[in-house]
């Protein structure tokens, strides 16, 4: 029998946590692109403040079954992060994995924005897609590392609503420094290509680093 300060089963919680996510998504996405009556925002105000106060009443996240928040351990993919987080409403989110290629392994996957994200009519926000950049680059590497710089070439403008493809790969490292490339693509066109420097932790402990010992 459970005792009340166990941490919850995990896959039903993570099920439902993913659910929950996708029609909050749903209702961010809907909002960017509708004006409700008064009657209705009221209602749906009055539902999410007691949500709201539900959620405030409960303990934060802890515990070994939770899935890392730091994004920072090879090949994790960040439950939580607000760009690939299958269970933040933020993330749109990027779904990614490894896979071996004639040089290495890399990261492939897809993303599709919504309408959320859109900056110039129609179009993803530049910044956005400078932070799936970020975000992307930075599981390539494999291992804990900071970025340090960041540069991205637009080439053509981020359509919303489209799968996107994604890629990313270390090209080299030379001590501590590394540096990673990755692509977005619309079928066969190049939408747009990044090129990052990123830093492993001086002592190989990003826990450290932050101070979370």
């Amino acid at each position: 029998m459970a005792v009340p300060n166990d941490p919850p089963d995990p896959a039903p919680t993570l099920a439902e946590a993913r659910r929950l996510a996708d029609e909050l998504r749903r209702i961010i996405n809907r909002l960017a692109l509708v004006r409700p009556p008064a009657a209705d925002s009221a209602a749906a105000a009055d539902a999410a403040a007691a949500f709201a106060d539900r959620l405030e009443q409960m303990p934060e996240r802890a515990g070994a079954w939770e899935v890392s928040e730091a994004g920072m351990e090879p090949r994790d993919f960040v439950e939580h992060s607000p760009l690939s987080g299958r269970s933040n409403p933020l993330a749109p989110p990027i779904i990614a994995e490894f896979v071996d290629g004639p040089s290495g392994q890399y990261v492939t996957g897809s993303v599709t924005f919504g309408a959320a994200y859109e900056g110039p009519p129609g179009h993803v926000h530049g910044g956005l897609v400078a932070a799936m950049f970020d975000e992307l680059l930075g599981f390539a590497q494999q291992s804990s590392g900071f970025t340090g710089r960041l540069t991205v070439h637009y080439r053509r403008p981020t359509p919303l609503h489209q799968p996107l493809q994604v890629r990313a790969w270390q090209e080299r490292e030379d001590g501590r420094k590394r540096i990673i490339k990755g692509t977005c693509h619309l079928g066969e066109t190049l939408l747009s290509e990044a090129e990052g420097l990123f830093i492993a932790p001086r002592d190989g402990d990003y826990k450290t680093v932050l101070g979370l010992n």
